[in-house]
């Protein structure tokens, strides 16, 4: 597990993404990658021979924002992504702590994330809860969640 910084990693991220939510889950590509990708915090998690098994990227200040219409002290957790064949193995909750973990870094007080609704259990087994009502995001239905750090 580690901060995407070079290129390179960058590049594993958004593979990973592709892979899962444009190839899986039928998201169109045009609406996978924004704007917000420059700005953010990429976590890549890879297997032990290397190989890129998942993702996820934290928003800060007006980005964050932008998503979640708190105050700048609240990072947005978005884009989680986990291969098929690296799932049931910890990576998405050692994805999730390493996101909080970088958010704490840099002084939040709080994460919040849009879940998709099938996934919510997942995250409230890692102390997220939700909040407002559940709304459709590229097509698929989610759920506003957050948690303290």
């Amino acid at each position: 597990m580690r901060v995407a910084e070079d290129p390179a990693d960058r590049e594993a991220c958004f593979a990973v993404r592709k892979e899962v939510f444009v190839g899986e889950q039928g998201v169109p590509e045009g609406i996978e990658y924004d704007a917000y990708d420059r700005g953010a915090v990429h976590v890549l998690a890879v297997r032990e021979d290397g190989v890129p098994v998942g993702t996820g990227r934290l928003l800060l200040g007006e980005a964050a924002v932008a998503q979640t219409g708190a105050d700048p002290s609240v990072g947005s957790l978005g884009r989680l992504a986990v291969a098929a064949h690296a799932r049931g193995l910890g990576v998405g909750a050692a994805l999730v702590r390493a996101i909080e973990e970088a958010a704490r870094a840099r002084g939040l007080a709080a994460v919040d994330l849009h879940a998709q609704t099938h996934a919510l259990g997942f995250y409230e087994r890692l102390g997220y809860e939700a909040y407002g009502p559940e709304y459709l995001e590229a097509g698929i239905p989610h759920q506003a969640m957050r948690r303290s750090l």
